[in-house]
């Protein structure tokens, strides 16, 4: 009983529909069932995340200061001070880095969400007009009476049949109030997400910012106390003697790694194996760019100690950053870090013939590596005993330093 007054409640304007459906005047996008759940659920669960990634911005931070204080106990010891600085700074450029990563990930999120965005609308734009056609419809179509319906059912099974029918317009009315209501909250949540995504990316734009002036800072830092160091009275005595052990160490260090690829080399030989040989060509200049000549090869009086010091290569000052250059083919003989080289990269040309690039911010090849002219190395930087952005560049032949100027031009 209360079946059949269902049906007789409802079937004028469902009749209505069906007839609607079958004449074309209502149309459903068939994008309209493309929202489900799961998908509702997925874009919340990536709001959530944008969420915690938002709340995680607010740590990680290089402090400063605690920073600063932690290095103030080493600035006795100019060796120890300079090598925990520039692990520091390793850490930093690594942050640095990173963040920039995240920059350029999160502008592709954004990219993607406003393109979601977009279909979303568009899915909600065009179900909005197929339930506005769908209520002027049933609205203009239902004045039809009961009685009328029945009249033109041809038997109680045909009834039956419109019944079911009914039923199936229900369900279909159902389904496109759900649709609707699934790509709503859709939007809803695109339009969350966006917002979150660029006040991360606006974020990560301040902490990149911080971080690059913290880098620069603790440069800055390093210089000042490496002068200073130097320029004291009181330290000069003491600072001679550290860098005359630092030059010793670094030429002991450098002929260590010449005398153990000349044993490689030996062995090579004796197994009709090949060797690296130098053709004679001109070298490639080692960099992008530079800006002029810190100091050049040969005796000079060290800027800062007063002494005459012997200078094994050219300075080249140049921003951090530049492009560092193979000069020529070759094998990479070491890729380390020292506290008077900082950063460097040790290259083996044969014939007893090396290049050596000195104080990089970044190294880009590693021991072993085979290298051609004109590849990039590593980047300019300020690493080791250096009170500036530039690259020193030293030419070895057999376990003697030479002027790079006899290999850079006629």
């Amino acid at each position: 009983m209360k079946r059949t007054t269902r049906i007789f409640r409802v079937l004028p304007v469902l009749l209505c529909v069906i007839i609607g459906l079958a004449a074309g005047q209502i149309r459903v996008s068939a994008a309209t069932s493309s929202l489900t759940s799961d998908s509702i659920r997925e874009k919340e669960d990536q709001v959530e995340q944008a969420k915690k990634d938002k709340e995680n911005l607010q740590h990680g931070l290089t402090d400063l200061q605690q920073l600063k204080k932690q290095l103030e106990s080493k600035r006795s010891d100019l060796k120890s001070y300079v090598t925990e600085l520039d692990s520091s700074l390793a850490v930093i450029e690594d942050k640095v880095t990173e963040l920039q990563r995240q920059i350029t990930e999160k502008e592709a999120d954004i990219t993607r969400t406003q393109e979601e965005l977009a279909l979303a609308r568009e899915k909600e734009e065009s179900q909005k007009d197929a339930i506005i056609r769908y209520i002027r419809f049933t609205y203009e179509k239902g004045n039809q009476r009961v009685i009328d319906v029945l009249l033109t059912a041809g038997s109680f099974s045909d009834f039956l049949n419109r019944a079911n029918y009914a039923e199936k317009v229900l369900a279909y009315e159902q389904n496109m109030w759900q649709d609707y209501k699934n790509v709503r909250e859709y939007v809803e949540l695109c339009m969350e997400q966006l917002e979150l995504e660029k006040e991360i990316l606006d974020q990560t734009k301040v902490n990149a910012q911080q971080e690059q002036q913290n880098l620069e800072e603790l440069i800055d830092q390093k210089n000042r106390d490496i002068i200073s160091y130097e320029t004291d009275i009181n330290n000069k005595e003491q600072a001679i003697k550290e860098l005359q052990e630092e030059i010793a160490a670094q030429e002991a260090e450098i002929s260590a790694l010449e005398e153990a690829i000349k044993e490689e080399k030996k062995k090579l030989l004796a197994n009709n194996g090949t060797v690296l040989s130098y053709d004679g060509g001109m070298f490639k200049f080692p960099l992008a760019s530079y800006t002029r000549v810190s100091d050049d090869y040969g005796n000079r009086i060290h800027p800062t100690l007063g002494i005459e010091q012997f200078h094994n290569g050219v300075d080249f000052a140049s921003p951090k950053g530049t492009a560092i250059y193979a000069a020529y083919d070759g094998k990479v003989a070491a890729a380390a870090y020292s506290a008077t080289m900082g950063n460097y990269v040790m290259i083996d040309h044969g014939d007893g013939l090396y290049t050596i690039y000195m104080h990089a911010s970044e190294l880009y090849v590693k021991k072993d590596d085979v290298v051609v002219k004109g590849e990039t190395i590593a980047a300019v930087g300020s690493t080791g005993r250096s009170t500036g952005n530039h690259l020193h560049f030293s030419v070895r032949l057999n376990g003697s330093y030479v002027s790079p100027w006899n290999y850079l031009k006629q």
